[in-house]
């Protein structure tokens, strides 16, 4: 008997640290927190939450716990990267150089790590197997913002611009309504589109690339230039998208 009630308890205590309990915010009928069995996954939580048909699941986010270790260390080294480019500017006498590479310093330490993970979160996709009904951890969280009719455009800007989305404009596009530096990058910009997917693409006329249009609530960063510069930091640009895209193109409680 006492082996029985020994062998229950460890199955209850299995049992109750493999249970996951999620948070869901934002448009959706129930938020709060949800609990899970062992292997729950997006679906559970989504039938329990009920996303509103009209919230922009495109611009939904999935933050773990799990990744914020991993994004701490790529904050930290974006601003690492981006002191060195401040005194690396001022050796090499650009100090307008340097002072970008300060602003966008401030600018990346007020940003929050939030262990964002890139991955579909349209119920509907999910529920008819277009997307992964990925496995949830506890501590995890689900946002469900509103739609932002808004493009950001950040980087080496005189000053980051949210301009009106427009459909269809080629991410270049928005360009000319947001005054780009002397110091930018001229060949290429990033676009982080609101799912967290990025990319680089080109816009000088050798390597112009079209069909490359921001949905709403995608941010635009133009990159700093800095292969004029000895050492060179040819992975900041990346980098610095890379964590622009863990953030949230709107945060609702």
């Amino acid at each position: 008997m006492k082996r029985l009630g020994f062998l229950a308890a460890c199955l209850l205590s299995i049992s109750s640290v493999s249970q996951a309990a999620v948070t869901v915010s934002g448009d959706v009928l129930s938020p709060g927190p949800v609990d899970l069995p062992p292997g729950g996954r997006l679906s559970d939580v989504i039938s329990v939450a009920v996303p509103n048909a009209e919230s922009y699941w495109l611009a939904a986010a999935l933050l773990r716990q799990s990744l914020v270790q991993e994004q701490t260390r790529l904050k930290a080294g974006v601003l690492f990267d981006l002191q060195v480019l401040q005194r690396t500017a001022l050796i090499f006498d650009r100090p307008s150089r340097a002072d970008l590479a300060m602003r966008l310093y401030e600018q990346i330490n007020d940003m929050p790590v939030t262990g964002r993970q890139v991955t579909v979160l349209d119920p509907i996709a999910i529920e008819v197997g277009f997307a992964r009904n990925v496995r949830l951890d506890d501590g995890d969280h689900l946002i469900y913002p509103l739609r932002v009719d808004e493009v950001e455009v950040l980087g080496a800007v005189a000053e980051p611009c949210r301009l009106p989305f427009v459909a269809l404009q080629e991410a270049r596009e928005y360009l000319q309504g947001c005054a780009t530096l002397a110091d930018a990058e001229a060949d290429y910009l990033w676009l982080i589109q609101p799912n967290g997917v990025t990319r680089q693409v080109g816009i000088a006329p050798w390597n112009r690339e079209s069909g490359q249009v921001p949905a709403a609530g995608s941010k635009i960063l133009v990159p700093i230039k800095n292969d004029d510069l000895d050492p060179p930091i040819p992975e900041l640009n990346q980098q610095l998208a890379e964590f622009l895209a863990t953030q949230l193109a709107e945060v609702v409680h």
